[in-house]
């Protein structure tokens, strides 16, 4: 089955020759776009394509470069534009082989209709168009989105990229930490192990017999893996903020009140904890107003 063509439409509050410089000059075009880390363009020969070079940072001082060629612009009667390209690279690296698409504004009323169209061949035969349909393909549809909403929120509220993207990434690092920690937390020392210290913890707390104490344990430990699969189910994070900015004192101070003798662990409940509310204050801070993709129309 051939992959569909990744579609991402947006509509900016700016008129088209405001959206157009922001796209067309590589310079700016650089700032907002995650799928670029840098874009120069070539000299350019009269009534030739212009050609271009880019450099996709993919971390650990690894990039990827590539070339790119606009095949042609369009400016229709009413003030429509279309901008084609041709793009790809030989980087093994590069889940990308060669691609084509094109950019297309549309001017209406104190607005602009901006959206894209591409589809790109994959190295490596079968499996590489097995990864790029499971894995790839989506998250470059999501980086595009991503992409076309910070420029709108640039344009349109004067928010930088720069600002906006470390919001961003500070608000997903956060959130797939607390998934792991919440889940960790809850399968290994609760379940899969019934750490000792889990259940002298739960026992000094509850005084219970000791095999009731072993059951309390691991519903606890069902809790917690099921607060850590919400973080990956529920949209709205603040609410998962705030509750954590409850929860963590809450745990705090029942593993002090439990053995007070954890104060001078390593690691212990109140130096785990403290940073984890550090973190959720954080989180919180670097939550509000981020880029979503969810602002945009797609099809990928």
């Amino acid at each position: 089955m051939k992959s569909k063509p990744i579609y991402v439409e947006i509509n900016i509050d700016k008129n088209i020759e405001r959206v157009w410089e922001a796209t067309q000059n590589p310079a700016l075009h650089e700032q907002w776009d995650l799928r670029f880390s840098s874009i120069t363009y070539l000299p350019k020969e009269e009534n030739e394509a212009q050609l271009f070079e880019y450099k996709t940072n993919i971390g650990f001082g690894i990039a990827i470069n590539g070339w790119g060629k606009s095949v042609g612009t369009f400016h229709a009667k009413d003030d429509s534009r279309t901008s084609s390209l041709h793009f790809g690279t030989a980087n093994l690296l590069s889940p990308i082989k060669e691609g084509k698409g094109y950019w297309k504004y549309i001017p209406e009323p104190n607005a602009t209709k901006f959206f894209t169209q591409y589809d790109y061949v994959v190295p490596f035969g079968d499996l590489g168009k097995v990864a790029d349909r499971i894995f790839f393909r989506p998250l470059m549809g999501l980086a595009t989105a991503v992409s076309f909403d910070v420029l709108k929120r640039w344009l349109e509220k004067g928010d930088s990229p720069s600002a906006q993207y470390i919001r961003f990434f500070t608000h997903w690092l956060t959130t797939f930490l607390f998934i792991f920690v919440w889940i960790y937390q809850g399968l290994i020392p609760k379940l899969i192990m019934m750490h000792p210290e889990e259940v002298a913890l739960t026992f000094a707390i509850l005084p219970l017999e000791p095999s009731e104490t072993h059951n309390i344990v691991a519903a606890i430990g069902i809790i917690e893996i099921i607060f850590g699969l919400i973080w990956i189910l529920y949209q709205n994070k603040r609410r998962l903020l705030r509750l954590q900015l409850v929860l963590l004192p809450l745990l705090t101070i029942s593993a002090i009140v439990a053995d007070s003798t954890v104060l001078s662990h390593p690691f212990n409940p109140v130096t785990f904890n403290l940073s984890l509310i550090v973190l959720t204050i954080i989180g919180l801070l670097s939550s509000k107003d981020i880029p979503t993709a969810r602002s945009c129309k797609r099809v990928k």
